[in-house]
């Protein structure tokens, strides 16, 4: 099982800093689900996000739920989405939507 920790304000309060997920990787996303991505930009970094809409090219357009304390796609643009993020496992353990 795939574990994540998130680090940084972007998602709260769907996932906060220190939280840890579970990813499942190679599984195709829809809308609305919070996934685990990668910018061109950025090739090294791995972000959380939640998807928002498809572009025909494989990308998805990406935002944080704190639009306050997100840099997604709005500033870096369509991300490549590597996994759903499923379950928040600590501190209190919870399915996501």
């Amino acid at each position: 099982m795939p574990l994540l920790r998130v680090r940084g304000p972007s998602m709260a309060p769907t996932v906060r800093d220190g939280d840890v997920v579970v990813v499942r990787y190679g599984i195709p996303p829809t809308a609305g689900d919070v996934v685990v991505v990668r910018w061109a930009a950025r090739p090294g970094q791995l972000s959380i996000k939640r998807a928002r809409e498809q572009h025909g090219n494989g990308l998805w357009q990406v935002l944080g739920d704190n639009q306050f304390g997100s840099t997604d796609s709005r500033t870096l643009g369509p991300a490549e989405v590597l996994g759903v993020v499923r379950w928040r496992l600590w501190p209190r353990p919870r399915r996501l939507r």
